[in-house]
This record gives C-alpha cells, structure tokens and sequence, in this order.
C-alpha cells in the first residue's frame, strides 16, 4: 500500500513552517543601528591604518604632527556625521575637501558626511552619504565617554587621532604645540554610543592598541 501525508499533517507542517518564519525572519532583517556600527569601526580602524602608513613625519616640518590622521565626528547637529582626514595646511581643524580621506570603495567619494568644508557645488558631489549617519541610518546621536565613567580620556570629545604605533589620542591637534603633549593619549577604553530610535550600540576604543569592537 502506497503511503502519502494526510491533509491534517500537511497542514500541521505548514503551521510550523509559519512559526519559524516568523520568529526568525525578524531576527535576520537589517539593523540599522548595527550597521551604522559596523561602518564606523571600520572606519576607525581604516584612519588607525592611515596613521600607521602614513605618520606625516617630517624633518623640516615643526607642526607635523597637527596633520596626523583623525576621525571626527559631528554630532551637536541636526544630522550627526563624521569625517575621515588629515589636517592642513592652514590647520582649521575642519575636514576641507582636500584634506579628507579617498573611499578606498569608491573614489569619486570622500570619506566625509559633509560639514564645514564642504559648502561648495564641487565639494558637496564629494560627500559619502554613508557616513552622514542620520540620513542613511536614522541615527540621532553620538556620545564619546570612558568606560569607568570617570573624567578626561575621550568624554565629551568630538574626535580621536592616531600616532604612527596606531595609539589614539584625545583632543583637537591642530591646537597641539608639541608631538606629545601631557594626558593626551588616551589610556581609558573609550566608549561610543551611537543611539537612534530602536536603542543604541556602544563601540569600544581600547586604549594603547586603538582597538575597535562593538559590544
């Protein structure tokens, strides 16, 4: 006699197939937040390269160091961003379009949100919206605090540099007077809190290493 699945069992098949769906499908949709995460960490990581590769060093450059490799973020705005850059040569303190990273993903890009020094037609066609962070992934706010919750170190800063061992360091440098100057490398796990309407996600910069992870 030829066996076959009685209707009742199909059915029963069906349904289970439908609970599945339903508590995995979600769990598998995009994450805003956590992609916005991904995204910044690798960027970070990708300044902490440029500053490794490329210290800015030079014999008969007093101020080089100003130029050193940064990530800043923007994020006292309406729209919170960041950049990718190198400061100079009038060292504003500002990501200009000349002084910003290249998308090594794109290269009619730059790595930058947009900002100060992007006002012009020709620079705003440079803007990566991928890195205006509200726009692409409805972020709301960034915070930069320490772990241990303690003063100094990276709270309430805008933007972290690296030094050529790829150490990161705190504060604007274009206002630095000397390579190293005292408690400006950072030695408290620095902590990034990216928030937008579904919740928030902290990323961790540990200190010496430059380390980059989310939590």
């Amino acid at each position: 006699m030829k066996k076959s699945f009685t209707l009742l069992e199909l059915v029963f098949v069906i349904v289970v197939i439908g609970i599945l769906s339903a508590i995995i499908i979600p769990s598998t949709r995009s994450n805003n937040l956590r992609e916005a995460a991904i995204q910044i960490v690798s960027h970070i990581r990708y300044t902490q390269h440029l500053a490794m590769l490329n210290d800015k060093f030079g014999i008969n450059d007093g101020v080089w160091y100003k130029k050193r490799w940064q990530v800043v973020f923007e994020y006292a705005t309406t729209e919170p961003k960041y950049s990718i850059y190198s400061d100079g040569p009038n060292y504003t303190g500002n990501a200009d379009v000349g002084e910003t990273a290249i998308d090594p993903l794109d290269k009619n890009k730059l790595l930058s949100g947009g900002g100060t020094g992007f006002g012009s037609v020709a620079a705003k066609a440079k803007i990566n919206k991928k890195l205006n962070l509200s726009q692409t992934y409805a972020v709301t706010n960034i915070t930069l605090t320490n772990q241990d919750g303690s003063a100094g170190g990276c709270k309430n800063q805008t933007r972290i540099s690296f030094d050529y061992l790829g150490r990161p360091i705190q504060g604007t440098i274009n206002g630095y007077t000397a390579a190293y100057k005292n408690n400006k490398l950072i030695n408290k796990t620095c902590v990034i809190t990216i928030t937008g309407i579904d919740g928030s996600v902290e990323i961790y910069i540990e200190p010496e290493t430059g380390y980059a992870h989310i939590i």
